[in-house]
């Protein structure tokens, strides 16, 4: 994971949920096939309909998905339009629903090992101030993170099961302490006081501490702390010079190793190994992509990894005993997401998420070499084939430099039918747009409008070169990125060459206010989904547990008290004067991130240049809307902002 994705701020297309029906265990289907485009007419799905799909989030990576008996997976699902907890059978069957929220958004994060109580966790309205609560066996529930203004996370189990670890704000707003609690009773005592590092993981017998301090955007170390010692402090374990980013994948199950990721040898980053009672270290994992991450199963007979290969993951499974990848049965085109083992490490769960399917859960029986599809999460209504799978593209921007980018090419589209089209920018800074299912895309596409999602430079993915390219430079030559990619869409014979807008949510709503405001002719309309627009207010209010990386943040974007000249020059706010196409501002009214005020005085001042200017309030939203009827509620306000101004008179009704 690299520095900048935990300020990368969450666009509302990574919470586009998906929708629909649950079905008994059934076997992988086969791939859906092409459309025959001459032969079949794409009908016309609402907005309601592709987020009528049902989304699924299995259990904290570091917990207990499946049950003690083996018998369901614990996962979360927006099935009733808000994120419940669910059990979901292994032998197929309706999820059994856990919790019963219908206002905040709840994600399970484990089961406990010898029962059928589990943790979940939520905020409220999507302030981000987490807790983290059980529920007991008789449904009860309580909250173990009690407090005004404190953020809690689930860290992980002792090997045991007697006790489990949680971090929590209550001390100090800016500082995650980590908390051991009884399994039995919930008592708990503080086994470490956090003076400023961001906790990464603990092993299972309870001994070491993995910390992680960023010094810069490009420079970051690791610390561990035994826990077992009179004098518990973090010990630097990366000592280096220069710029080299570090970062923790987990303390394997052995509880003397760490595997970490380091970009010290090349553009990439790679997985080595640490071990931390000799301080031996040795290469583990390397490939011409970024290592996205290594996990191990719960005795460490597998390791699990991912390489984030162009804006796709390509996961191989490594029988550690033989050193062998291992072989997994036939499962649909897409990337694999969130496996976890049962604790005999017999069944793996997974999600298979694609283009043109979200996300279903499926499980595989390692023994038996088999595997069945537990979810069906695509709206029954909506046929797959109608869906639009993307394309890899990539063009060159103003100096030459190749832009990777996401194609999604409208069903219908040609010459002779050109369709407009939108250059989409995702969150960040140093985000990706990667292939896979979203609700809103499949949403525009079908209404007949190509999207490019352009990785422009400082982009992860792509190397640190090239993803440090934007460092104190937002707003600059990657806007210009953005540009070109305009101009790249014109160069498509089956694009409307004058129909060409903007979208993007977060980092990437900055990105559509600032290329209205200073390059006010390029693009025909925005659409800023809670973008920032006042970077001097922005980097002086971050949420205090952003604390720990505070000066990562500064380094990249420049640090208020020295470079508010230039956070006022790039900020579109000052320069809203210069609007004169079409915007659509969307802000959920909770955001800890990017405060309403920002969206409110942006719609403002755009109004006093009486240029078409909506607005979408949502009261009950923070950074991001999890809420279904939010969701459709904002795509179906794109839709119609886009047909009122960019398609014009000749919109699809």
């Amino acid at each position: 994971m690299s520095l900048r994705s935990s300020f990368v701020l969450i666009s509302v297309i990574l919470l586009a949920g998906c929708g629909g029906q649950q079905s008994d265990q059934a076997q992988t289907p086969k791939n859906a096939p092409a459309v025959d485009e001459s032969a079949v007419e794409i009908p016309r799905y609402s907005a309601e309909a592709f987020f009528e799909t049902t989304s699924f989030a299995m259990a904290d990576g570091s917990g207990h998905a499946f049950s003690p008996d083996g018998a369901s997976i614990l996962v979360s699902s927006d099935a009733t339009g808000v994120f419940n907890a669910y059990a979901l059978p292994v032998r197929g069957g309706e999820p059994v629903q856990l919790t019963s929220s219908d206002d905040n958004a709840i994600f399970g994060v484990s089961y406990f090992p010898a029962d059928q109580r589990i943790l979940y966790t939520f905020d409220v309205g999507g302030n981000e101030l987490n807790h983290v609560y059980v529920r007991e066996t008789d449904g009860s529930s309580r909250d173990l993170t009690p407090g005004d203004d404190l953020k809690a996370a689930f860290l992980g189990w002792s090997g045991d099961g007697q006790h489990f670890y949680l971090t929590s704000t209550e001390r100090d707003p800016s500082s995650f302490d980590v908390y051991r609690y009884s399994a039995e009773d919930y008592s708990r005592n503080l086994v470490f006081e956090n003076p400023g590092f961001q906790v990464a993981d603990i092993s299972s017998d309870g001994r070491w501490l993995a910390l992680q301090k960023p010094r810069n955007s490009a420079d970051s170390d690791i610390y561990v702390v035994d826990l077992s010692s009179p004098d518990p402090e973090p010990r630097l374990i990366t000592r280096h010079e220069g710029n080299i980013a570090h970062g923790v994948y987990e303390v394997a199950p052995d509880n003397r190793t760490l595997i970490y990721s380091t970009n010290e040898f090349g553009e990439f980053s790679q997985a080595w190994s640490h071990d931390l009672e000799t301080d031996e270290k040795a290469l583990l994992l390397e490939a011409d992509w970024d290592v996205s991450y290594v996990a191990n199963s719960p005795s460490g007979r597998y390791r699990v990894s991912g390489i984030n290969a162009d804006a796709r993951t390509e996961v191989t499974i490594v029988d550690n005993q033989t050193g062998k990848a291992l072989g997994l049965p036939d499962l649909p085109t897409g990337d694999l997401r969130n496996l976890r083992f049962s604790s005999d490490e017999g069944l793996l769960a997974l999600l298979v998420n694609a283009d043109d399917s979200p996300s279903n859960v499926h499980l595989v029986d390692l023994a038996g070499s088999t595997a069945a599809q537990l979810t069906r999460a695509l709206n029954p209504a909506i046929e797959q084939a109608h869906l639009v799978r993307s394309e890899v593209v990539r063009y060159r921007s103003f100096d030459g430099l190749e832009i990777p980018s996401i194609l999604y090419k409208p069903h219908g589209a040609s010459a002779e039918n050109p369709v407009p089209a939108l250059v989409f920018v995702h969150g960040g800074p140093g985000g990706q747009t990667r292939t896979g299912y979203r609700a809103m895309f499949q949403h525009l596409v079908n209404h007949g409008y190509a999207i490019l999602g352009a990785n422009n430079r400082g982009s992860s993915g792509y190397g640190k070169t090239f993803f440090h390219m934007d460092d104190k430079r937002h707003g600059e030559e990657d806007l210009q990125d953005i540009v070109y990619g305009r101009k790249y869409l014109e160069s498509l014979d089956w694009v409307d060459s004058n129909r060409i807008g903007i979208i993007g949510g977060s980092y990437g709503g900055y990105m559509v206010a600032a290329a209205l405001a200073f390059e006010p002719e390029v693009f025909d309309v925005g659409i800023n989904i809670f973008g920032v627009t006042n970077w001097v207010r922005t980097l002086e209010s971050i949420p205090p547990w952003w604390e720990a990386f505070k000066e990562a943040l500064y380094d990249e974007m420049g640090d208020p008290a020295t470079d508010a000249e230039r956070h006022r020059r790039i900020s579109p706010l000052f320069h809203a004067d210069n609007i004169v196409k079409p915007l659509l501002v969307i802000q959920g009214a909770n955001d800890p991130r990017v405060l309403q005020v920002e969206s409110d005085e942006l719609v403002a001042a755009v109004q006093a240049n009486e240029v078409p200017v909506e607005y979408v309030v949502f009261p009950d939203e923070g950074h991001g809307f999890r809420k279904k009827s939010n969701r459709i509620a904002a795509s179906e306000a794109y839709l119609n902002f886009l047909n009122a101004y960019l398609r014009g008179p000749q919109a699809i009704q």
